[in-house]
């Protein structure tokens, strides 16, 4: 099987085509893969298929490192559409991809900087949290004894937004674990630390669900400037800074997709039996 090795701010990804060869794999030899001792060492695995529809050119699945598929990667999604031109795959420099949740639209602005619609961001909660208490409007709750206040939004995936005045002393591990306990969260959860610099600049940590923090996260950096937005707190254009790099998401807000900037890095490719 061959695969290549990319990265985005970090973010790192082993991808794979089943387009040109067989490709079937077990979520046991994912996590073997995945281990960074004695495997090949990723935060997710990104495969590519041929399309289901005429309406989209490939067809992108995503799995974390534990063999669980996902919903939705925005750092992967720019690789994805960096690995299918240097592949030859497509000659296009707008790709239209579905997923599993909906479909994104990847637009190359320079060779490596690539632009990904992410579509609307979903403030509806009832595919986030479990509880017939809150109101659809309602996307902030309460939680760790009623003294934290977490913004909710889903980005094809769910995330959990908390503003904190420094990301560089936040206890970013320790609320993590204890949010990723709460039964209220039926799919897991994606926690988003963000430290407001400027209305059109933040920086961001992002304990991802099932992996942990890493360096950097696509979609947690949509929602925390969709987060942002919402509470009249962010511009319309703003800069994240995550640990493994910058980011810049534009929004115009309800009713108007949100669009995420950034780079993908090819690594090296190989090939290995399975």
């Amino acid at each position: 099987m061959n695969f290549s090795k990319m990265h985005g701010l970090g973010n790192d990804f082993m991808v794979i085509e089943s387009i040109t060869q067989d490709f079937v794999i077990s979520s046991l030899k994912i996590k073997e893969l995945s281990n960074r001792n004695t495997g090949i060492g990723f935060d997710q695995l990104l495969l590519i298929e041929k399309s289901y529809s005429s309406k989209f050119d490939f067809h992108y699945r995503i799995f974390n490192s534990n063999g669980n598929e996902v919903e939705q990667c925005g750092n992967g999604a720019r690789c994805v559409g960096l690995f299918l031109i240097l592949k030859g795959l497509t000659t296009k420099k707008r790709i239209n991809l579905s997923t599993n949740q909906k479909n994104i639209i990847i637009n190359f602005i320079s060779k490596d900087i690539i632009e990904v619609n992410m579509n609307e961001p979903i403030f509806k909660l009832h595919s986030i949290i479990n509880s017939e208490k809150l109101k659809n409007y309602n996307f902030s709750v309460k939680i760790i004894n009623n003294n934290l206040l977490c913004s909710l939004v889903s980005i094809g995936n769910p995330h959990c937004v908390i503003q904190v005045e420094s990301i560089k002393y936040a206890p970013v591990q320790t609320i993590s674990k204890i949010i990723k306990e709460k039964s209220i969260f039926p799919k897991g959860i994606n926690i988003g630390f963000m430290q407001i610099l400027k209305k059109n600049h933040i920086k961001l940590r992002v304990y991802e669900r099932n992996e942990g923090e890493t360096q950097a996260c696509g979609s947690g950096a949509c929602a925390a400037v969709a987060v942002g937005i919402v509470k009249n707190l962010l511009s319309n254009n703003v800069k994240v800074e995550l640990l493994g790099g910058t980011l810049f998401i534009k929004w115009k807000g309800f009713n108007n997709p949100l669009y995420m900037i950034g780079p993908a890095k090819y690594i090296y490719e190989g090939y290995i039996y399975i």
